[in-house]
Formats: C-alpha cells, structure tokens, sequence
C-alpha cells in the first residue's frame, strides 16, 4: 500500500473513482475502522483511500491490502494556513471523484470537508446514521458501508464480511519480536502482558491517572501479576505501555516484588508498536484496561480480559475471533463508574475462565 505521508505535495491519485474514507483515528479506533475498509474494499470491488491521522495509523494499515492511498493530516487544530498537510490534503480529496464517507463529527472534520469543496451529493455522513450507544462499532461499521452517496449508489451487494476487525501483519514483525524476545532471554517462555496505562495516563507531562474512571492502583496490578505469576510457573509478565507510561509500570513492577526477569518494564525498553502487534499474537493471554493495545490484542486473538469503567463496553469489546474476551465493568455507558468499582477477585476469575491459547493465531500475512 503507497503511504504519501511523505509525498504530500503532489494531489494525484491512482484511482480517482475509489471510495474515500475520512477518519481521524486513535490507535483503538484504527483496529475497529479496519471493518469499515474490508467492507467497503469488498463491496466496492477495489481498494480504499483513507484520509487520516496519528503516527500508529500508517504503521497498522501499511500491509493492508483493503487501502491503496493513505494520506495523512498532521495536525487538525492548528491553523489551516500554519498546516501544509491539510493544503495537500484538500488538493487530493478534490482530485478524486468516487464517494467519500466523512465519518468525523467534530467541527475540525467539518473544516476538512468543506475546504475540499465537496458536493454534498458525494459525501456519506456516517454520523447522520449513528445509531446509540447501544450499537457496537464493528456492527455500525457494517451498516456505514451500505450507504450511498445521493449522486453514487454503490453496488447492491452486502460482503460476507464478519463484524471483526483484523490486522494485516508483515511477517518480519514476528521474527524480529521473536529476536527480541530471545535477547531478553524471554524466548519460549509463556507470556502474560499487562496493560495498565491508556491515551490519558499522562497529562501535562506528569502521571495522571488517579482522578481517571480507568485508574486502577499499583497495588491491584501487582496482586493479579504475583497470581499470574504462581498460577503459571513459568511465565514472565510483561507490563506494556508507550516511553512516557514508563514510570507507571516501573511502579507496578516494584509493588509486584518478583525475581528479576519474571516482571519486565517493556514500556522502559523502547517499546514500538510493531513489536505490541508481534508480542499480542505470541502471548498466552493480556489483561488490560480499555485502551488501544487491547484493541489490538483483540484483532491477534489474544485472550484477553478487559476493565471498563464509565464508558462501559458494549460499543468498545475487543472481539477476537476465537471470542476469547472476558468485560468487566457496566455494559453501557454509566457516569460514575469506574475500573476503581472492580476488584483483584474479579479480574483473576475473568483471567482463570479464558481458553488457553493452543498456539500464536490472529496472524494475517501480508501479500
């Protein structure tokens, strides 16, 4: 798939006539549009363009073959003249001629459009279609691939396309997270991850976490990893996070108290997103609060248990194919509650009732 992130200057395109999809994605949120791509890819017969944002985007979506042009808007607050990629991206969305799904709702999504002088005729309001809080989002994501612009009724046909989303996964990834693994003399050893921080953790450059709905202390995580640790001899748990969730889970690694190499600080070791994607596909299980790598595990069908707090979790369920997810936490949305409401009990039965997982699945080569 061409990523013109680097190439922004030149408004042309492969396939004027291919849909368009505008989305400005958190990393959780490019895992559950990659059922909107497959559906739209499959319904319209030829791959997507996607107008988009966020560094994790390109680095999911670079092996997948439902999108052929990725452009990429690096900033949608700041000032339009200030923003050469939003310069380029309104030259390239006028080049093209086939529908465009705005599925934005923010006046910044607006701007974009709008700026692009798109007629109204072409564009699919996704938002328009919203239909509550009780719809998850690879459902809806089904249901938005089925509308048609006023001017450019798709194809009739709805792809048996499940409502799952998936990830495409460049075979080098593995190796060189097996690579890694071997360094940190973790290779072959069952692999536990834990997934304490989310977007929100840090604020304002310090750890923000205890006035969040999805703060759960130091002292529970280090319970549940010493029964993880027990419950499995011979695992090591791997405390996951980005650079700056580094101190978070260096703190959780302390209260754990475990030998040195049996709980490691994977967010102090130059964590990458390709290398989340590799450990999800190859780990025995993740525990994790409602956070993006959780969406991630999902799609690498990573047994997973996940603790949701105000949001709840019948929009936001990671649904692996296996259906190997364990919800704690309300369903729909609930003002007041929080991860704080689910105790260490809870999240190790939830644990204990998943599958084993028989080997590393989930894995979608790339062509």
């Amino acid at each position: 798939m061409p990523i013109d992130a680097s190439e922004l200057h030149s408004p042309h395109t492969a396939d004027p006539d291919a849909p368009v999809v505008i989305r400005f994605p958190s990393l959780g949120d490019v895992v559950l549009l990659t059922v909107l791509l497959e559906a739209l890819a499959q319904r319209y017969g030829r791959p997507v363009h996607l107008l988009a944002s966020g560094p994790w985007t390109p680095v999911l979506l670079q092996a997948d073959p439902t999108v052929t042009e990725l452009r990429m808007v690096f900033s949608r607050r700041t000032p339009h003249w200030l923003t050469p990629s939003r310069w380029h991206a309104d030259a390239w969305l006028r080049a093209h001629r086939g529908p465009v799904y705005h599925c934005e709702l923010d006046r910044f999504g607006e701007r974009i459009v709008q700026r692009a002088r798109i007629p109204e005729q072409r564009l699919v309001r996704a938002w328009q279609h919203w239909p509550g809080d009780g719809a998850h989002w690879a459902d809806w994501w089904l249901d938005v691939a089925q509308l048609d612009a006023a001017a450019m009724p798709g194809p009739a046909v709805r792809p048996p396309v499940p409502p799952r989303p998936r990830l495409h996964v460049p075979p080098e990834w593995i190796l060189q997270a097996r690579q890694w693994l071997q360094q940190h003399a973790l290779l072959g050893r069952p692999l536990v991850l834990v997934q304490p921080g989310h977007k929100k953790t840090h604020k304002r450059g310090r750890i923000a976490t205890a006035s969040h709905d999805k703060h759960w202390p130091a002292q529970r995580w280090a319970a549940v990893i010493r029964a993880l640790l027990e419950e499995v001899p011979d695992c090591a748990v791997l405390v996951c996070g980005s650079t700056r969730e580094a101190p978070l889970a260096q703190e959780i690694v302390d209260a754990a108290g475990a030998p040195a190499g049996r709980v490691v600080n994977v967010a102090a070791m130059q964590p990458t997103l390709q290398r989340l994607v590799a450990l999800t596909a190859l780990a025995h299980s993740m525990v994790s609060v409602d956070t993006g790598p959780a969406h991630v595990a999902g799609a690498m069908d990573c047994p997973l248990v996940v603790l949701y707090g105000s949001g709840g979790w019948g929009r936001w369920l990671p649904r692996p194919a296996s259906g190997n997810v364990v919800a704690l936490g309300p369903r729909p949305p609930t003002p007041g509650a929080t991860v704080m409401d689910i105790d260490v009990d809870a999240v190790l039965a939830g644990w204990r009732s998943l599958r084993p997982r028989a080997q590393a699945s989930g894995i979608i080569a790339s062509p």
